[in-house]
């Protein structure tokens, strides 16, 4: 009786495991199948709004800038197409006179219109192909339950390499650290995803500096496609007695 408990235990013990480790598995499997089958190309047509803000040197001296902008895209069968509202061009060619008169003057909608180009805005309208290119990239750690915004999902954990650094960079190197999380609904959809890469290196042994961005992002499924509702960058550095830091803020809202 006693060897039949103590096998009955230990069964359920492996089984146990067993049962962790492919939870585990599957977690990775579920997410790829979800991004594989929202990489779709249905229509659409969504309203986006940029904030940026800025800040370099330190307390004694700062130049800070901050920005605005809002586009209207549509993505269909003839490709992607950006609308600039006539207020918003006539902002732009405001602020290029007054900066044309005045160097230190302010140029808010400049300062955000790189975040509202046609290159800056794909990673929000297909969403899917760019979480799958870093999820390749990256060494799956963990997984866990963990709810979002009051529904039941799971969280990914990821270390994400060193990919965009030379050789050369990589020398230089004092310490690194990349992790991404990734929180995915019961059938693999990502719901929202946190990245947070720290950098801190030193040259010629007097030359050091140090740097970090984070950016977390709130995805939505339309049609077939993957899109992110929101992305938030937050970015700071230090070196050579200068220092700095940003933040932009995108959302995106779908128009019918």
């Amino acid at each position: 009786m006693l060897k039949v408990c103590l096998w009955a235990k230990t069964a359920l013990l492996v089984s146990v495991i067993l049962l962790g480790t492919q939870a585990h598995a599957d977690g990775v499997s579920d997410l790829k199948s979800a991004l594989a089958r929202l990489q779709g190309q249905s229509p659409l047509k969504a309203q986006v709004d940029a904030k940026t803000w800025n800040r370099q040197g330190d307390s004694k001296e700062t130049d800070e800038t901050q920005g605005a902008a809002s586009v209207t895209v549509e993505e269909g069968a003839r490709g992607l197409s950006v609308l600039y509202s006539k207020d918003m061009l006539a902002k732009l060619e405001a602020e290029e006179r007054n900066k044309e008169r005045d160097a230190k003057a302010k140029t808010p909608t400049l300062s955000a219109l790189s975040e509202v180009n046609s290159s800056s805005l794909r990673p929000m309208l297909s969403a899917a192909s760019v979480l799958s290119r870093s999820v390749e990239k990256a060494v799956f750690k963990s997984e866990k339950p963990e709810a979002y915004n009051g529904r039941p999902a799971r969280v990914l954990r990821f270390d994400m390499p060193i990919d965009k650094l030379t050789e050369k960079e990589r020398k230089y190197m004092k310490n690194y650290e990349g992790v991404l999380d990734i929180w995915i609904a019961e059938d693999g959809t990502p719901l929202a995803s946190r990245s947070s890469v720290a950098i801190a290196a030193r040259a010629f042994l007097v030359v050091s500096f140090d740097a970090k961005n984070d950016e977390d992002w709130v995805y939505t499924v339309v049609g077939d496609r993957l899109v992110a509702l929101r992305k938030e960058t937050r970015t700071s550095g230090s070196g050579m007695g200068e220092k700095g830091e940003g933040k932009t803020i995108k959302t995106l809202q779908v128009l019918s």
